[in-house]
Parts: C-alpha cells; structure tokens; sequence
C-alpha cells in the first residue's frame, strides 16, 4: 500500500497494476482531498461568507446614493430592485468575477511549488494526471459555488431592500416582475462561462510560473487589458474573442426583440480558452521536473 499525504496522516492507495476503475478511484481519493484540503483554508471560507455579506452592503449603499445615470441600469436603481444586480454585474465585470476565477485557482498549483510538497503528494500511485484534474476541478467547483451566492445574495438584497417593480428594458418596453427575474437570473449565468474561462487561465498561470501572486493577480490584470482591447474602435473581431466581452452577452435578453448571437460567442470563445489553458497547463505539468520538491 502507498499513501496520499492528508497533512494529518495519510490516504491509503493500492499500487501496482493499475485498471481504469483503479485510475478512477485514485482521482476520487485525490479530490476528495483537495476539496478538504480547501475547505479547511480560512480564505475559502472568509471568500464565500464576503460573497454572501458584501452584496447587500452595496445595495444599501446604491439605495442612498444618486443614481449612476451613465451606467448601464444605473438611472433605474432606485425605481426597480431588477435593476441593482444588472448594475452590480456590470461592475463585478471589470475586475471583481476575474479576481474570484483566480483566488482560488492561480493558487492551487503554484501552493505545492511554494511549499516543497510535489515530490510528497507525487506517490507511485497517484499520477500527475490525477493530481491535475483533481485540482482543476475542485477550482472549477469551488468558482461556481462562489459566483451563486455571490448571485442569489445580489439579487435577494436587491429585491428586499429595492423592491420588485416592474423593470424598463433597453429597448423601452417595461417587464413585468416575473419575467424580470427569470432574466436577471439568466443574465448572471451569462457570465460563467468567461469566468470558467478565467479560472483555466489562472490554472495555467499556477503551473507555468509556479508563483501564488502571480497565478492570483495576472488574470485580473489580464482582463483590464482585454477590456482596454475591446473599448478601442476597429478590433470588433479581435474583441469577439476576448473573454471579456462575454461578460457583456446578457444585454440582448432585455430588448424588446432578444438575441443570443454574443452569448453563443461568449460560451464558444470561453471554452476555446478554457481547453487552450488547461491542455497547455497539463502538458506542462506533464513535462516538468519535480524532483527538487
């Protein structure tokens, strides 16, 4: 029997042969881990507590506040609760759901490299490949998690403290309460799929410059040129395929005649990224030398 390292003992593992139910039950004991490993960590916690507490400071903040006229759905803040979250989603935009993707991401790989630990948790029985998709994935679920309750909590504070008048649409027609908050819901799962293709990059940039900081902060930095990119007049094909824009697909769920051609754009331009980053960051995995810790 090897051992998958807890911190507080070990993980039995069997070795030898090894068949693709034993491959499969390796990756289970290696997630279970990592999903353990951060749910034990203060910042995750203090991440989805802010995520749950933080939103309905801000609509009470909005609620006393001139309304920001110049900003999409800002001039209706105070006329319809529907309104506040679509204004909070377009700021969260510009660099708050960039810096979720990555709190979490461009930090679980590069912890091992800053810590010494590869050559510990890297046992004759758990592959690198394993290790990899058993991080990736509890990065991918723990950013969902994150973005719900960011989502329920914004919308929930919004419809309490606001109200749930009917909301003006962008082309002028007024929507009802109901369907008000079908879109608005659909409007904040418009941005998963950029923010799961920030999290695949954050996930690269953990394993190729072996840095927390960096895995951490080059993807917000990263989105603030995109959005840079996309405000310059002339690169209408260069912005479609920036992550970024995606962030943007649910204005056409609020006009009188919607369309949904920028939010398949969106989910086709995230996944690309998303299978870019996390083959590149496999492959290097892969091919680097871990046998200095």
């Amino acid at each position: 029997m090897s051992a998958y390292p807890t911190g507080n003992g070990t993980l039995p593992i069997r070795s030898g042969a090894w068949t693709g139910a034993g491959r499969r039950s390796g990756t289970a004991i290696v997630l279970r881990w990592e999903v353990a490993k951060l749910a034990a960590q203060a910042r995750s916690r203090f991440l989805l507590l802010a995520c749950l507490i933080a939103p309905p400071i801000i609509v009470v903040i909005f609620k006393g506040q001139q309304p920001p006229k110049d900003t999409i759905y800002g001039r209706h803040i105070h006329d319809s609760g529907y309104a506040v979250p679509l204004l909070i989603l377009a700021f969260a935009a510009q660099w708050v759901l960039p810096l979720l993707a990555a709190l979490v991401a461009g930090d679980i790989f590069a912890n091992e490299d800053q810590h010494g630990t590869w050559k510990t948790i890297l046992t004759r029985s758990v592959s690198r490949a394993q290790i990899f998709w058993a991080k990736t994935l509890t990065a991918i679920v723990f950013n969902i998690a994150v973005f719900i309750v960011l989502a329920a909590s914004t919308i929930t504070a919004s419809l309490l403290i606001v109200g749930t008048q009917p909301l003006p649409g962008l082309s002028g027609q007024l929507i009802a309460s109901g369907a008000a908050l079908k879109l608005v819901a659909a409007s904040w799962a418009t941005a998963l799929p950029p923010i799961l293709g920030f999290t695949a990059l954050a996930i690269l940039l953990s394993v190729t410059t072996r840095n927390p900081t960096v895995g951490v902060a080059a993807p917000v930095v990263l989105g603030f040129v995109m959005q840079l990119l996309s405000s310059i007049g002339g690169l209408n094909l260069a912005r479609r395929v920036l992550l970024t824009t995606g962030f943007e697909a649910w204005h056409g769920l609020f006009t009188q005649h919607r369309f949904y051609g920028p939010l398949i754009t969106s989910i086709a331009v995230s996944a690309g990224w998303a299978a870019l980053c996390l083959a590149a960051a496999y492959f290097s995995l892969r091919r680097r030398d871990i046998t200095g810790g």
